[in-house]
């Protein structure tokens, strides 16, 4: 027999009294009211049917992910988590969240829906650019992200690569690689068309190719998606940027930010792991008034723009009605610029407001900091990785990788890992080098919303 609030306080006062604990009555009945807040509303369920009546009638789109679920949805959940499951999802009273999904079967509802829908073959969902990656996650989903590589030919890094005895993995330190390689996605912005074919575009100052067969280096660094939105994919023409689209599919590997049509161009990329689905967008600013980089349209292909925000804000909204999680990846920003511009604040504002989790830019060639934008961290650029323009050893340069680790209870914790570029080399820095602890102190010193730590770990400034 349940006691009643009032009950329980003037029992537990006496008791204090009693026992000489020499806290008042007032102080008892507040904690007593605040441990009765802290307690979730639930709904007494009697049966299957009843929790099953209970959530088709009670749920918000939030709570079911916006998804048109039904009683053979629920029927799938029943058979595979039991009737215990169901019930206990029904009885949570908030329907407003969808968290419960996951805490109860380990997936979320976007991921249930997609186990439907792909069980049950539902006509009307796309399972376009959707990847399902098998290894389980053990704490943390994470996932890295680099600035600008290149594989092109004729370059001072290909070379350099291509006289070393085990090619492009001596072109990066062992910790690094280890880091690239045990990361659940890594991904990297391919700025460079693998094509044997095509002629240069005319007036443009630099362009860059390499031969489709190196698209399996990207394996070797254990690269899993690839944004090819940027100023360098159609260095080729339309002949050069097709080998590219080619090659990519004929690879398995990942990619987005352009297409055979505008349609394909918009296609995030989808990873599903650890029971979340992760959406991957991806689009370029440049170039801001050239136009060597073609757009793609209805009938051609081409890259996805985002001078003019507003088709790519729509891509936005829809992986947001899809995904547990967004992350948006501009090519954006002015070249050689360490300090971000308001041209790209204003699209980073944009992009918030469409439902982005995290955003992640390139292009500059240098580190730009990282700020916060409401709760959403926004790595301005992340600037080169492995790259150089010329036949001639770029010079050093700073560069790191911007990781994002997605916990069980499913915050977002957003870290930098610096790394270093020497003579061909790009390592990963350890805390004890000065270079470390100088790339994030410059990066501190820029940022006016965000604060990096001496673990990499960044945080929304007070």
């Amino acid at each position: 027999m349940k006691k009643c609030k009032f009950c329980l306080t003037i029992l537990l006062a006496f008791a204090c009294l009693a026992g000489g604990c020499g806290r008042d009555y007032s102080s008892v009945s507040s904690e007593i009211v605040k441990e009765k807040e802290k307690e979730p509303e639930r709904i007494e369920i009697a049966d299957l049917g009843e929790a099953w009546d209970t959530i088709l009638n009670n749920s918000t789109k939030a709570f079911i992910g916006g998804h048109p679920v039904d009683e053979n949805f629920l029927s799938l959940v029943t058979a595979e988590y039991g009737d215990a499951v169901i019930q206990e999802i029904a009885s949570y009273a908030n329907f407003e969240t969808p968290d419960i999904w996951y805490e109860l079967t380990g997936k979320s509802i976007h991921v249930l829906w997609y186990e439907y829908c792909k069980s049950t073959g539902i006509q009307n969902y796309s399972f376009d650019k959707t990847y399902l990656l098998d290894e389980e996650v053990d704490g943390d989903i994470i996932l890295d992200f680099t600035g600008d590589l290149s594989i092109a030919d004729g370059v001072a890094t290909t070379v350099y690569m291509d006289h070393q005895k085990n090619g492009i993995i001596d072109c990066f330190s062992d910790n690094l690689l280890g880091e690239m390689k045990s990361a659940d996605i890594l991904m990297v912005n391919n700025e460079f068309a693998y094509t044997s074919r095509g002629t240069a575009l005319q007036g443009k100052a630099y362009t860059f190719r390499g031969a489709p067969s190196r698209v399996n280096l990207l394996y070797e660094l254990g690269v899993d998606v690839v944004s090819i939105a940027n100023n360098h994919v159609f260095d080729y023409g339309e002949t050069g940027f097709l080998d590219t689209l080619d090659t990519l599919k004929s690879a398995e590997m990942p990619f987005m930010g352009a297409g055979v049509t505008i349609e394909e161009a918009k296609k995030p990329v989808y990873f599903i792991i650890g029971g979340r689905k992760i959406a991957i967008c991806s689009a370029t600013q440049i170039e801001r008034t050239l136009s060597f980089t073609q757009e793609a349209t209805g009938v051609s292909p081409g890259v996805l723009k985002c001078l003019h925000p507003e088709v790519f804000c729509g891509v936005i909204r829809e992986a947001k009605q899809n995904a547990d999680y967004v992350i948006v990846f501009p090519h954006w920003g002015t070249e050689g610029n360490a300090n971000y511009g308001g041209d790209q604040v204003a699209l980073a504002r944009s992009f918030v407001e469409a439902g982005a989790d995290v955003i992640i830019g390139g292009h500059t060639h240098c580190l730009q900091t990282v700020e916060y934008m409401d709760d959403v961290p926004i790595f301005y650029s992340l600037g080169n990785y492995w790259f150089s323009i010329t036949g001639t050893m770029p010079a050093d340069y700073n560069t790191g990788l911007a990781q994002v680790r997605i916990s069980k209870d499913g915050s977002i914790n957003a870290y930098f890992l610096p790394c270093r570029f020497s003579a061909g080399v790009t390592s990963l820095l350890g805390k004890d080098d000065k270079a470390y602890s100088d790339i994030i102190d410059s990066l501190n010193s820029l940022s006016s919303s965000a604060q990096i730590d001496a673990r990499g770990h960044i945080t929304k400034k007070q």
